[in-house]
């Protein structure tokens, strides 16, 4: 077992020999063994003791805390050593300038390619050329960020492509309990941004987790500027994983595996949308099946999980100047 979620909320955890026990109004939910767990996933208002916290820490369980609605709470991040050298090669290659604007860039039109290439998919199957023209506009964008010596334009770039993607996001949607009419977060406001704002979540947190296992410094990014408590390098390498959680969104939406009745609407701004535990479930379930499926990547077979470690590890051998340029990724799924 790699990685756990515990979504039952009111629940909360306890030692039980060498290993934790779910428990919720006095009744045990299940066992959770120390053994090949390696990270924990706390969902919504699940609580724990001292004692619980010293026993992940001194088993080195990467702990995760998130709300319903997939906002990211805090991680109790355990830091390894011998990791000085190369974030030494880190801060200095991010504080050239050049070097920064040149990778900023790099990331950008990798995002905007792939978004492009999931809309003009979808466009062949509908046949539709409002999809087909968005998907050449991203495309062109992904140009002029590849072309642009500014970190500004670049992000006004990357905003803008935003703009247009999101816009023609709905048109993906095939299922007619669900309608998308703009991003939106902190918190979403429809069942479609809260399903996209936990797979976010999800997947900057697999960024974390293999950022944190090369040894980078998760802080310090090249498109996102240092803020504090946010993991700026996770948002930068993310950036690109998106249009495959978006995918992921929309099958779960198109096939029909989600419905309407399995969100909570919230009165008042704070919460409006949330999943209930039994989505949240099946949510997470599946998303762990998409992790365990074989992709190829750069011509290899590997579980979809480890080729985004692969791909960060790409990213240290860049900044030690292994890797001579950035290559957008090259990923497809079997």
């Amino acid at each position: 077992m790699e990685s756990l979620y515990v979504v039952e909320p009111g629940s909360y955890l306890r030692i039980a020999g060498h290993g934790l026990r779910i428990v919720k109004d006095g009744t045990v939910l299940s066992e959770i063994p120390a053994k090949g767990l390696e990270r924990l996933t706390l969902v919504g208002r699940c609580s724990m003791t001292g004692s619980v916290l010293d026993f992940l820490i001194r088993n080195k369980i990467e702990t995760v805390f998130m709300t319903h609605s997939g906002r990211f709470r805090a991680r109790l991040l355990l830091d390894g050593t011998g990791h000085v050298n190369i974030r030494m090669v880190q801060y200095r290659r991010l504080s050239d300038e050049r070097f920064k604007v040149r990778t900023a860039a790099s990331i950008v039109a990798s995002k905007l390619k792939r978004q492009g290439v999931l809309l003009l998919k979808r466009a062949y199957r509908s046949r539709d050329s409002r999809l087909r023209e968005l998907s050449l506009q991203l495309t062109m964008l992904a140009e002029r960020a590849e072309n642009s010596g500014d970190l500004e334009e670049i992000r006004g770039i990357e905003g803008y492509g935003a703009r247009l993607y999101y816009g023609g996001f709905g048109m993906l949607i095939l299922n007619d309990e669900f309608r998308f009419e703009g991003r939106n977060k902190r918190p979403p406001r429809d069942p479609v941004n809260a399903l996209l704002s936990f797979i976010y979540t999800l997947f900057t947190n697999e960024l974390l987790s293999a950022i944190k296992a090369v040894g980078l410094d998760p802080y310090l990014g090249a498109l996102h500027e240092p803020l504090r408590g946010r993991p700026s390098l996770a948002c930068d390498l993310v950036e690109e994983w998106r249009p495959l959680a978006d995918a992921f969104v929309l099958n779960v939406i198109n096939r029909r595996l989600v419905k309407r009745e399995d969100f909570v609407f919230m009165h008042g701004d704070e919460r409006p949308v949330e999943m209930t535990p039994s989505l949240l479930r099946t949510f997470i379930e599946a998303y762990e099946r998409k992790m365990s499926r074989p992709v190829i990547m750069d011509g290899e077979s590997m579980k979809l999980r480890w080729g985004i470690h692969r791909r960060v590890r790409w990213f240290a051998d860049y900044l030690r100047e292994k890797e001579p340029r950035w290559h957008p990724l090259n990923l497809k799924e079997r």
